[in-house]
């Protein structure tokens, strides 16, 4: 059975999906793009790459952790970059959030983000 996953704690889908949808053991979390969820903007910084990955895997995570799981239950991320040449300081980010027992993870290279953002996330976990 097929059960819809929406939180307030991370931002509302922008079209026609769901935040993260479960079956069976499984949850699969929706590309989650650097946007907070509190203001519906999408996040700026000192480094615009390290803040948007934060607020991006924040967003996995706060997905999670509403259905009582943690990254440590992740067994599949993909990140979608807009320039490959910020794999470095994502890796660096996503080290902070993902320290042990890492998952699968694909990380390419795609030629426009929605709302122009430079990285988003999305990931598969286990109950």
């Amino acid at each position: 059975m097929k059960n819809i996953i929406k939180t307030d704690s991370a931002p509302a889908a922008i079209g026609p999906y769901s935040q993260a949808v479960s079956v069976g053991n499984l949850v699969f979390v929706s590309g989650q793009i650097p946007v907070n969820p509190e203001t519906g903007e999408v996040v700026t910084g000192e480094d615009p790459i390290v803040a948007q990955a934060h607020r991006s895997f924040q967003n996995v995570k706060n997905i999670l952790e509403s259905q009582n799981l943690t990254l440590e239950d992740v067994v599949k991320t993909t990140i979608f970059i807009s320039d490959m040449n910020n794999f470095q300081k994502v890796n660096e980010v996503y080290a902070q959030y993902f320290k042990s027992n890492f998952p699968a993870r694909s990380c390419v290279e795609v030629s426009r983000l929605p709302k122009d953002v430079l990285i988003e996330t999305e990931a598969i976990a286990t109950k």
